[in-house]
């Protein structure tokens, strides 16, 4: 009777100890990667497999962990490095550059530093591209250099397993001497600049004058014209009436322009002398008379 409990006990026992065993096999079978993560797994020391975020599982005791790599973008330090342009100009260059690793399997296996190996890739480059480009072509197309730094950076880095994001020239500096050179350049286009303005404007200004001067003379011949056309309507006028009336018509302009030239020599202010010619009675009777129709 007493071995029955015993019995009991070791069997409970082989059970708790499977139970544990199993639990054992489940936690290190059971893999909970990161969104932010890509696990690396070896057996026996060889590539296994690339675990990605959520549940996975692995087979416990023969497959291993390895690598935890961080798939989030990466920012290298900014670094400066001199370069020299195809003008011979000495200038200090400060790049940064942001990357991410999108096959951890490559990135763990072909190169240890891979902080350091970019930054060395990238400061090649730049000294490359910067040499075949002058001062002002640095200055001035910035972008496109930007732009092929990043392809030539990308294709250099393309087996490693990292894609790079973005490339950024921060600044370009110079010395003392060739600044103060640019300085002296730059006032002397402003200057340049200034003296054309004041040409354009003054060129501008004796166009608008001549403009106004032919826009007044054009007016004047039009006005000199209505006026040519108005006298010879009236001219017209005079010679139809004296067609139709004969010479009375005539004689009656006439003497209604001396009662109109004497009436405006009359209107003048201030004392004055006021000849009159012989006939001038004459014509007022004259035109009273041709008005009533009476010879």
């Amino acid at each position: 009777m007493n071995d029955i409990p015993a019995d009991l006990l070791g069997g409970n026992s082989v059970l708790l100890l499977l139970a544990a065993f199993l639990i054992v096999v489940v936690l290190l079978g059971v893999k909970i990667v990161p969104q932010s993560q890509k696990f690396v797994v070896e057996r026996f020391g060889r590539l296994q497999s690339v675990l990605g975020p959520g549940i996975n599982f692995i087979v416990p005791f023969l497959d291993r962990v390895r690598h935890k790599v961080s798939i989030l973008e990466r920012q290298l330090p900014t670094a400066s490095q001199d370069a020299i342009t195809s003008d011979n100009v000495l200038v200090q260059v400060d790049t940064s550059v942001f990357y991410r690793i999108l096959e951890p399997e490559k990135t763990v296996y072909r190169i240890r530093d891979v902080d350091a190996a970019i930054s060395t890739t990238v400061a090649g480059i730049v000294r490359s591209g910067i040499g075949e480009m002058e001062l002002d072509e640095v200055q001035s197309n910035r972008q496109q250099l930007i732009a092929k730094i990043k392809q030539q950076v990308a294709d250099a880095v393309d087996d490693w397993g990292i894609e790079v994001t973005r490339a950024e020239i921060l600044d370009v500096n110079l010395d003392n001497a060739t600044r103060e050179a640019m300085l002296q350049q730059l006032n002397a286009e402003r200057a340049r600049r200034a003296q054309v303005t004041e040409a354009e404007g003054k060129r501008r200004a004796v166009e608008l004058a001549a403009d106004a001067e032919l826009y007044a003379a054009e007016q004047t011949a039009k006005a000199r014209r209505i006026s040519a056309d108005a006298e010879a309507y009236a001219t017209g006028v005079v010679a139809k009436a004296i067609a139709e009336n004969g010479l009375e018509a005539a004689q009656y302009q006439v003497a209604l322009k001396q009662v109109e030239a004497l009436t405006a020599v009359g209107k003048g202010e201030g004392r004055q002398t006021i000849i009159l010619p012989a006939n001038a009675l004459e014509a007022f009777g004259d035109a009273f008379k041709l008005l009533k129709g009476k010879p």
